[in-house]
């Protein structure tokens, strides 16, 4: 008996979805097709593949860093969970740190449950799948879901090679390169640094 074949994923590249090309010179054929049927690429708007399940009713999500001793650092997480909140009108959206800031995930986990989620998506918000998604976010999470019996979690993938990424990457790019032009104020991170211009 043959094997169902994976589900079908279409690339923004593939239905006029813009310039989101560079990635795949990095990748060789068969690398390419890995990426293609072994990565999660799925996005707020419901994704690339078909018939992908979102966040219902229920559901409490917690986007998760690894925290920093800079308030600076943690702060920003807040903002980017407001943004996600409000872009996705997620009722349950909760920030955690893994480590070195308040909240944790036992705090982030707790606070879902007490807003009525029955089952907890912790997201972390890390480039690649390290150590940290692995092992630590893993066991932070199982931790805390232990005094939550009935509460069902799951630890989804890291940001990894997303195609999106491509131009968020390039727009940082473009825009950083503006302000040195004098043509852009400083984005939100580099404002008050001085570090957004040309070293010679």
């Amino acid at each position: 008996m043959e094997a169902a074949a994976a589900p079908a994923l279409v690339f923004p590249s593939e239905i006029g979805g813009g310039p989101i090309r560079a990635i795949r010179g990095f990748l060789n054929p068969l690398k390419r097709e890995k990426l293609r049927s072994g990565l999660c690429l799925a996005t707020a708007n419901g994704g690339f593949r078909k018939a992908l399940n979102g966040v219902a009713e229920g559901d409490g999500v917690i986007i998760v860093d690894h925290g920093s001793r800079r308030d600076e650092s943690n702060l920003m997480l807040n903002e980017f969970v407001d943004i996600f909140r409000e872009r996705t009108k997620y009722p349950i959206v909760e920030p955690a740190h893994m480590e070195l800031a308040e909240p944790s995930i036992k705090d982030a986990f707790d606070l879902c449950v007490q807003q009525g989620a029955k089952r907890v998506i912790v997201s972390p918000f890390f480039l690649s799948p390290g150590r940290h998604w692995n092992r630590d976010i893993p066991s932070l999470t199982a931790e805390a879901a232990k005094e939550h019996p009935g509460v069902s979690y799951i630890v989804t993938a890291p940001l990894g090679l997303h195609e999106l990424l491509v131009d968020v990457l390039n727009d940082r790019i473009s825009h950083c390169l503006s302000h040195v032009a004098g043509v852009a104020e400083e984005c939100r991170v580099c404002a008050g640094t001085g570090k957004c211009r040309l070293y010679n």
